[in-house]
Formats: structure tokens, sequence, C-alpha cells
């Protein structure tokens, strides 16, 4: 049995406790021999020939199979919501070469470009195996981030990533067979292969809440009391959303912060009823690199915690910009390398590749494009992206993606788009727009860049403007652009 292979491990655990709880949703409770045996019914379905296969399913416990039957044929999965727009969709299937889609009934327009295979809930298990067929330097998954060249981008992750982020999380957190996971996030963000992986290879439940739960957060903590669900991995939103609560459910443990900057004003009543940790970590280098235990210690002096130090397998540098480190305390861009860093983007992304620098003893460094600095203590403080790449609600969005797909909308002539903060230095995307006619509304822009665009990288302002301002060199002159001026929220 490998180590660095994904199903091997689970198998591992299924081994060691079969009628122990796997993955349950409101419909249905596996146990670990019922879920495996629901995998390898899954996994006799996928043609032997396929490579890579599509997943775009209401999240289930038949979605998490479907996940590891890819997996256990030795095949890559790449994931995408049903909501997601069409055209995004077909793009990163395509793009990612995938062969086969795995969708649920329900789904069947948007899959209809595709070779896809119908697996919907409740579907009964068959008797029969399959060998797995994975190695470790096979793909795992291949998932998507927005583009710097106007198109997403898709970073390709091996098994052995994988089963190395597993380990640092189980030798900081302790995950066991009593424990439960809440499955929270969508499927094409990293926090999901935390919740899935971290949790089902280490014995401990899936638990999967209703689609109408994740909506509102009394539901969703009622689903958590009502379960005993023990860990939660979630956007600082998440986190300040169950901080404003009266009470968290007390069966809650351990509380993981990613994916964006984390403020003491979000936690200020939960480190007192729970650990509470801020993480740092590119989808490049597989899910976290850093943690930081956030219970008994002060924040920055701007108000946010450190993302702490490398986990176990990873090692962190902060570099100047000709790869030479910095002082102690110097600015400088965080690199990372160790057992995390994943095989890069997949397709012609020559010059985003370049990120990934291979030294001459051969080990791949990851430059995140994110300046930091160390702390005295070797805690790391991140400060912020280099470019114009920004978070929205924990998303990564680059800029010029939508300026891309805003500028293909027929009514406009010409437009950029620039990022700005609140007051609480959280991002908003704002579109300068010159536009063909008069009489153009904007919920007529929206409407054409949701065939394109999630909504959560639709810019939040539009201004109408009779033209672009330039600068000497002829390019746009994002100081003279007017600011639209947003309050922040709460803290």
């Amino acid at each position: 049995m490998d180590k660095n292979v994904i199903y091997d491990l689970l198998h591992e655990k299924t081994i060691a406790a079969p009628d122990a709880t796997a993955v349950f949703d409101e419909e249905r409770s596996l146990t670990r021999a019922e879920f495996e045996r629901l995998i390898n019914t899954i996994a006799g379905k996928i043609p032997a020939g396929v490579r890579r296969v599509g997943i775009m399913m209401e999240h289930s416990v038949e979605m998490i199979a479907a996940i590891f039957a890819v997996l256990k044929t030795g095949k890559a999965y790449v994931p995408v919501e049903p909501f997601f727009p069409q055209e995004r969709i077909e793009f990163m299937m395509k793009d990612a070469g995938v062969e086969l889609l795995i969708t649920n009934s329900g789904c069947r327009e948007k899959a209809a470009p595709f070779s896809y295979l119908c697996i919907d809930p409740g579907m009964e298990a068959e008797n029969g195996s399959v060998e797995s067929a994975a190695s470790p330097d096979d793909l795992a998954y291949i998932l998507y981030t927005s583009g710097s060249t106007g198109k997403p981008k898709g970073v390709a992750v091996r098994n052995r990533n994988v089963c190395h982020y597993v380990r640092a999380f189980r030798h900081e957190f302790h995950p066991c067979e009593t424990d439960t996971m809440l499955q929270y996030s969508v499927c094409t963000f990293d926090i999901f292969v935390e919740e899935v992986f971290a949790a089902l290879l280490s014995g401990a439940v899936l638990a999967i809440p209703p689609a109408a739960a994740k909506k509102d957060i009394r539901s969703l903590m009622e689903f958590v009391d009502r379960n005993n669900v023990t860990m939660i991995s979630g956007f600082p939103y998440l986190l300040l959303e169950m901080n404003r609560l009266p009470r968290i459910p007390k069966s809650l443990r351990l509380l993981i912060s990613g994916g964006d900057v984390l403020r003491a004003g979000y936690i200020t009543h939960l480190t007192g009823e729970a650990e509470v940790y801020n993480t740092y970590g590119p989808s490049e280098t597989t899910v976290c690199a850093s943690y930081y235990r956030c219970n008994d210690t002060e924040p920055l002096a701007d108000g946010t915690y450190p993302v702490g130090k490398p986990i176990p397998g990873v090692q962190i540098e902060i570099l100047d910009g000709c790869m030479n480190p910095v002082g102690p305390g110097e600015e400088g861009e965080i690199c990372i390398l160790g057992d995390g860093v994943s095989a890069g983007y997949i397709g012609s992304r020559k010059k985003e590749n370049e990120a990934f620098v291979t030294r001459q003893d051969g080990t791949v460094l990851y430059r995140s494009g994110d300046l930091g600095y160390f702390l005295p203590d070797g805690n790391i403080a991140f400060l912020h992206r280099m470019d114009t790449q920004v978070m929205i609600l924990g998303k990564r969005v680059e800029p010029v993606e939508v300026e891309s797909v805003l500028c293909n909308c027929p009514e406009v002539l010409e437009a950029v788009v620039r990022p700005c903060v609140d007051e609480q230095n959280l991002s908003y995307l704002t579109a300068y727009v010159v536009l063909k006619q008069p009489g153009v509304r904007v919920s007529s822009l929206k409407k054409e860049m949701a065939k394109f665009l999630p909504d959560y990288m639709i810019p939040e302002f539009f201004v109408r403007m009779s033209e672009l301002p330039l600068n000497a060199n002829g390019k746009v002159d994002s100081g003279a652009l007017p600011v639209v001026m947003k309050e922040g929220g709460e803290t």
C-alpha cells in the first residue's frame, strides 16, 4: 500500500474500521465499507481509455464517491460547480482535456456538449471491485483559478502532493474517528480538498449539509450542532458570521481560516470557544503551506494575524527581485518549496509556468507573487500581492480576466477594470466603461458578463466614461480614474 496514493490511504482506513461512518448527507449515510462499494460501482462505469474526468454534481455522498472513483482508476478529476456559467464550464473542460463528465440528471442540459455519465442520489452499490491503478505521480485533480491572460488557468496537483498535505494536517490537528468535518466549500477551491481528503484519509467523518443550510449561518450551525461536527475550514468571512452569533455549537473544537486575510475583529469570541488557525498557501502548493494558531496571541499592528510557520515537508523563503534572501524583517516575495509544490499549469501556459523555478539541485520553487516578511519569532506576516490579483470573498480574481470579458460585450467600446479596497481593506472591483451608444443598462452588461464569469468576479460598480484617461505613454492613467468609495463591513 503506497503512502503517496490517495485511494490507498482511504482503503487503509476502511480496513481498520469498515463499519465506521465515512460520509453522510441529508439523504443517506455510508460506512467506510459501503462507501468503498459505491466507489467501485462508479469506477466500473468509467471507460478505461479516459485520462481526465470532469465532476459537475450537486454536493452529495455520490459526488464524493465519484471523485474517489476517478482517483482509484488512476485518472485526474476536474471539478466545476453546476451553477457556473456554461461558457466557463465548457472552457475549463476543453482546456483540461476532459473526456468524460460525471454529473446528475438535473445538469443534463449543461452536460450536453460532453460525453457524460449520470450518477444520481440514492445510487445503489453493486458487488465487485476495481483494481487501484493510481501512482504517486499521477495527477489527482486540476483546479482552475483566475488567469492573468484573460482566461482561467488550471493547476495540476499530483497524488503525492495531496498525501503530503494530509500528513501535515494530521501532524497539526490530529483528526481521528471521533471527528466530523463539515463539507461547506464549493468544489473548485482548495478548502474543498482539505475538507474531503484531510478528513476521509484520516479516519474522520465527512458531513455534507443541504444546500439551503449553507445560505443561512443559523441553519448551518443547527446542522453542525445536530451532527456533532468538530471541524470547520472556511474563508475568514464564514468565521466572521459565526463570531456574530451568541454562541457556536459546543461540538466544534477546530476552526480553520484560509484563502484571505484573517482580521482580529473576525474572531473576538471564537478564540474562547475553539482552536482557531490562520493558514496560507496558494493552490499551486496544495492547500496550505503554513499554519498559525491564533488563540492566546496578539494580532499584528494592522489588526491581522500572521500566516505562521511552514508545515512539515514545506520550506518558505522570502526573496528579493534577484531571488536572493532578504534580511530579517525585510519585505520580499513569499517563495515555497517542498512536497506541496504542484506540477504547474496545464496547457500553453509558458509565461505563467515561469513562477515554477527549478534550482540547480533539482528542487522546484514556486514564486507566489505575494509580499511578506519574517517576524522575529520565525512566523511570516503576509502583506499583499505584488501584482493586481485580488481576493474577492476569499476567491482569487485577476482583474485583467474580468476586463477581457467586459471588453467583449457587444455594447462596450473600451473598458478597464481596477481593484479598490473598502474601509476594512477588503477588495472590490470597479469597471470604467466607454459605451458604443447611450442608454445601455448596467443590468445588461452584468447579464452578458455572467455568461462567462461567476458572480463574485463581476464588478461591484460600473462608471460610464466618455473616454478613458491616458498617460504620456498612451496607457490608461489609473490615477486619473474616479474612485467609487465603498463603506466597509462590520468588524
